[in-house]
């Protein structure tokens, strides 16, 4: 299996189609028997992970698929359809390389862990968590001075938010130029060092996952709030 990110860029005018899609396209995504997991997805700055961050001219989808069947899911009726009225799309391929924890009660990537020991190339990483409702005031505070780190950190490419819905569900995306600039960032950068301790002090999430992909390929523009 293999991970697939999609990013459509949309007019402001398109966004009750964007919204219409994002719960229809779950019937024929359930259906995909090439298909293990899915998720539909709104973006944002993740400046705050409150509504207020929201891009709603940024939609995507994130799926695990069989890598020969890739080239048919691309040319399917449901990514067709998001073209019609998208401006851009961008695609990213890649391979799990390292997995923590689960996303929907799922272990929705499996790591390739002989890859990860020869990758030298570009990462894609994903952050995504379920904040506890009583904690959300909390974690908003927090969350400033870790992506204020993240913009300026070195080796960052680009990032965006991600979520499954406007709050509670939050998560990032982002690109990094290797695997030694994503463990600088998540092992000694002293703001997120801090949120990782409170994380665990405070509680803030019910369910959490971090997981980092060898970047195979890239189609189409990037998008990128830093």
């Amino acid at each position: 299996m293999i991970t697939v990110i999609y990013l459509w860029r949309i007019r402001s005018s398109s966004m009750p189609r964007a919204i219409w899609h994002m719960a229809s396209d779950r019937i024929a995504l359930k259906r995909n028997p090439a298909i293990s997991f899915f998720k539909l997805i709104g973006t944002g700055t993740g400046q705050t992970f409150t509504p207020r961050d929201a891009d709603p001219t940024l939609w995507g989808l994130i799926i695990a698929i069989k890598k020969s069947e890739l080239a048919s899911f691309d040319r399917s009726d449901l990514v067709n359809t998001w073209r019609k009225f998208a401006l851009t799309e961008s695609r990213y391929v890649a391979t799990p390389i390292s997995v923590h924890g689960s996303w929907s009660k799922a272990q929705p990537f499996v790591a390739d862990l002989e890859l990860a020991k020869s990758w030298e190339g570009k990462v894609l990483a994903i952050t995504r968590a379920r904040i506890r409702w009583r904690k959300n005031l909390r974690f908003w505070r927090a969350v400033p001075p870790v992506i204020e780190s993240l913009r300026g950190c070195a080796g960052v490419e680009s990032a965006i938010g991600i979520g499954e819905a406007p709050i509670g569900l939050q998560g990032t995306l982002s690109i990094w130029s290797n695997s030694a600039a994503v463990r600088e960032f998540a092992y000694k950068g002293t703001a997120h060092k801090a949120a990782i301790a409170q994380t665990h002090s405070q509680q803030w999430y019910s369910e959490e996952l971090f997981a980092r992909f060898a970047l195979r390929e890239v189609r189409g523009s990037t998008t990128s709030t830093k």
